[in-house]
């Protein structure tokens, strides 16, 4: 039997388990399973590999995206240029090689929200493990981004410092932190959502529920959105491929 799962803390919300068990039923695959790992801190890691001997590949979640990255042996290309591990390939001699399939899942979503549009300036809701993930593909695409986070060492404002034409002039707002995530279902991230536009494009990588607050109140305002359900299974699927390279 080979093993894979989910790492991080908690994990109540995810889809993760129940969409590989639909894979593996659809594909006719009788030899994997896919199990939900909540660890208590990312110390336990190793613990889990050496009970689990079979254990092939992990996707790993908040809080340890950053964290589980002193833990490989190697890092891919991309994991290493921002500096966090979502997928983890365990070859059969136990080395751990750290992936990041959240840069190709963001690609498929703003592929599928954007389109032939290129806003000329984001701003990115958060700054911890998914945020630099959505900062590696804005910058690939060109477009200039501001941060907001609660730390303001960590970003170009807070939430009690953003200024309203900051975000009537970034048109693309990405939701990059936890806010919103189930079972919290009425939090959003503290934003002016009066000067959101019907020119705007809100992302949010939340997909658990599916419409958040922050996505109803740029609905609410004209503007196009979507959920994180597309980077979710492109991400999910890529994992795929790197375990069974």
């Amino acid at each position: 039997m080979r093993r894979y799962g989910l790492i991080g803390r908690p994990l109540g919300h995810s889809a993760s388990a129940v969409y590989f068990a639909e894979k593996f039923r659809k594909e006719g695959i009788t030899d994997c399973r896919y199990d939900l790992y909540e660890l208590p801190s990312i110390d336990a890691l190793p613990e889990l590999l050496r009970r689990t001997p079979d254990l092939c590949g992990l996707n790993v979640t908040i809080p340890y995206k950053r964290e589980v990255v002193s833990l490989t042996d190697e890092l891919s290309f991309e994991a290493s240029a921002v500096g966090t591990v979502n997928c983890i390939r365990r070859t059969a001699d136990g080395r751990l090689t750290g992936h990041n399939t959240d840069i190709i899942g963001l690609r498929a979503a703003l592929d599928e929200l954007l389109g032939a549009e290129q806003p000329e300036r984001a701003l990115v809701l958060g700054t911890g493990g998914a945020s630099q993930a959505v900062q590696y593909v804005l910058a690939e695409r060109g477009i200039a981004y501001d941060l907001v986070s609660r730390d303001p060492a960590r970003g170009n404002f807070t939430y009690d410092n953003l200024p309203c034409e900051v975000v009537e002039r970034s048109r693309l707002i990405v939701n990059a932190s936890p806010v919103g995530t189930y079972p919290a279902v009425d939090d959003a991230p503290c934003i002016p959502y009066a000067y959101v536009t019907p020119e705007h494009f809100l992302l949010d990588l939340v997909y658990n529920p599916p419409l958040t607050r922050f996505l109803d109140f740029g609905r609410q305002r004209g503007a196009r959105i979507l959920n994180g359900e597309t980077m979710f299974r492109t991400q999910a699927e890529a994992s795929w491929r790197i375990w069974n390279e």
